[in-house]
């Protein structure tokens, strides 16, 4: 297999409400605590898969004016032994309710000041978590 076949391409959201908590999701039969988003479909934009995913897995309505793009970021898959994740990470403030649906198991939110103590997918703990720190950091100057 070949390394573009093991890598599954994302969007994901460091989605913060107005108290700067961070939102986390677990998917159904899994351990991972990770950012909301899913896999980009042939095709489909960035952005158009995390808004669709978001719809589907949280009941949101994201306009796209409403993320700031804050790169691409590359980690192990939590729930695909042995393949990579490429996300492209958005920034967006939460505008209503998050619910969980689809194959959204159960949500978290992690407070500003607080240690994670959930389990973590790799992406989330090595690039949101460290991203969303700084990007605080920035807001609080």
């Amino acid at each position: 297999m070949n390394e573009d076949a093991r890598q599954i391409r994302i969007a994901a959201a460091l989605l913060t409400d107005a108290r700067g908590r961070l939102l986390l999701v677990r998917k159904s039969g899994t351990a991972w605590f990770m950012q909301p988003g899913g896999k980009i479909e042939r095709g489909e934009e960035p952005f158009a898969a995390l808004a669709r995913e978001l719809r589907e897995e949280l009941g949101l309505a994201v306009a796209p004016d409403a993320a700031r793009h804050c790169g691409r970021f590359s980690a192990p898959a939590a729930n695909e032994p042995g393949f990579t994740v490429e996300a492209e990470l958005y920034a967006l403030s939460l505008d209503g309710e998050a619910r969980p649906a689809a194959e959204i198991a159960e949500i978290a939110w992690l407070e500003p000041d607080a240690t994670a103590t959930l389990p973590l997918a790799p992406l989330t703990r090595d690039h949101a978590l460290p991203l969303w720190r700084s990007m605080l950091t920035e807001t609080s100057r």
